[in-house]
C-alpha cells in the first residue's frame, strides 16, 4: 500500500465531485452532491451547490437519480475523512476547499439526538459565531473528566487547576490517558527536554512511539522549547533535533509538542485529552461553531 494510503483515505484526481439539480420538486434541498469518500460516493442532499456566504446544510441522500441535471463535474485533488469530518480539495483554483462536519444535534427534553450534516468553507466557519465567548474553563466543556496517570508517573502533573478527578492505574503506553467505555482513547507522553534527549539517543522514545501509534489518539508533550534542543551539553547540534524529525515522520499520527514550560505542557495535555474523550463520546465540542446544538 502506498505511504499515502496508509495515513488517511486520499483518492487521486482521477476521483470526481459532482453536483446535480435534485429533482424532487418539494425537496427543501433543491441540490444533488456526490463526495468521493471511502472508495465509494457519499450521496448527499443540499441546500446550496456550494458553502458562499454561510454554512450549508446537507441530508443523506439513499441514490443519485438517473434523471438528475448536471450542473458541474470536477477532479478531486484531495478527499479526506478525519475523525467526524471530511476534507474535500477540488481541483480548480476559487472555491476549492471545504468540509463537510457530520454533528449530533440534540432532541428538545433529552431525546435521541439526529444527524446533521454542515458543509463549510474556512469563511463561513469563521464567520458562524463571531466574536463567542467561551463560558466554561472544562475542556471542550465536559463535565465528569477523569485522567488516568501511570503507576511509574513520578513527579506527574496534579491538573490541581482542572475541574477533572486523577485516577493512578498502569497504562500501557503513554503517563496520562482518557478511556471511553473501558477502551483507552488517548494518551500523553510527557518528557522533559533533558529526558527526550535521552530517550531518542538511547532509542527507547522510538518503542514507546510505537505503542502510542496504536491508540486512536496519541502524543508526547515536552516541558520546553524546541530552541532548547540546540543548547544541549554534550550533544552535537542538530542531531537530537534530527531524531526527533525522524520519529515526527515514521509515527505521523503521534505528534511531539513542545508546550514551552511544564505549567504549559499540562494545560495541553489537559485540553488534548479532553478533546480526544469528547470525541469518542460524541460529544459537541463547548464552543465550537462546527457542531451545533439544538436550543431548548
Amino acid at each position: 500500500m502506498p505511504a499515502a494510503a496508509a495515513r488517511g483515505t486520499i483518492w487521486a484526481m482521477s476521483a470526481v465531485f459532482r453536483v446535480a439539480r435534485n429533482p424532487e420538486p418539494d425537496s427543501t434541498l433543491p441540490f444533488l452532491l456526490s463526495v468521493p469518500v471511502e472508495g465509494a460516493p457519499l450521496l448527499l442532499k443540499a441546500k446550496s451547490p456550494w458553502p458562499r456566504t454561510a454554512k450549508v446544510y446537507c441530508h443523506r441522500a439513499s441514490e443519485w437519480p438517473d434523471d438528475a441535471e448536471l450542473i458541474e463535474e470536477v477532479a478531486v485533488r484531495v478527499c479526506r475523512r478525519r475523525g467526524r469530518a471530511v476534507d474535500l480539495v477540488l481541483d480548480r483554483g476559487r472555491e476549492n476547499r471545504s468540509q463537510f462536519v457530520f454533528a449530533t444535534i440534540r432532541g428538545r427534553g433529552g431525546g435521541p439526538g439526529r444527524e446533521a450534516i454542515f458543509w463549510q468553507t474556512a469563511r463561513t466557519a469563521a464567520g458562524a459565531r463571531p466574536g463567542v465567548r467561551i463560558p466554561s474553563r472544562r475542556a471542550s466543556g465536559l463535565t465528569g473528566m477523569t485522567v488516568l496517570v501511570d503507576t511509574r508517573e513520578r513527579y506527574g502533573y496534579r491538573f490541581a487547576t482542572q475541574q477533572v478527578s486523577v485516577e493512578r492505574r498502569a497504562l500501557p503506553a503513554g503517563d496520562y490517558a482518557v478511556a471511553c467505555d473501558g477502551e483507552l482513547v488517548a494518551a500523553v507522553e510527557r518528557k522533559s527536554v533533558a529526558d527526550l534527549a535521552r530517550s531518542l539517543v538511547d532509542g527507547s522514545l522510538g518503542f514507546a512511539m510505537a505503542e502510542l501509534a496504536a491508540l486512536p489518539n496519541a502524543a508526547v508533550v515536552v516541558d520546553g522549547a524546541y530552541a532548547q534542543l540546540f543548547r544541549l551539553e554534550h550533544v552535537t547540534p542538530g542531531f537530537v533535533a534530527d531524531l526527533v524529525a525522524r520519529l515526527a515522520v515514521r509515527y505521523p499520527s503521534v505528534p511531539v509538542v513542545f508546550a514551552g514550560t511544564r505549567k504549559l505542557a499540562e494545560e495541553w495535555t489537559y485540553r488534548f485529552l479532553g478533546a480526544a474523550l469528547a470525541e469518542a463520546r460524541g460529544e459537541a465540542l463547548h464552543g465550537d461553531p462546527t457542531e451545533p446544538r439544538a436550543s431548548s
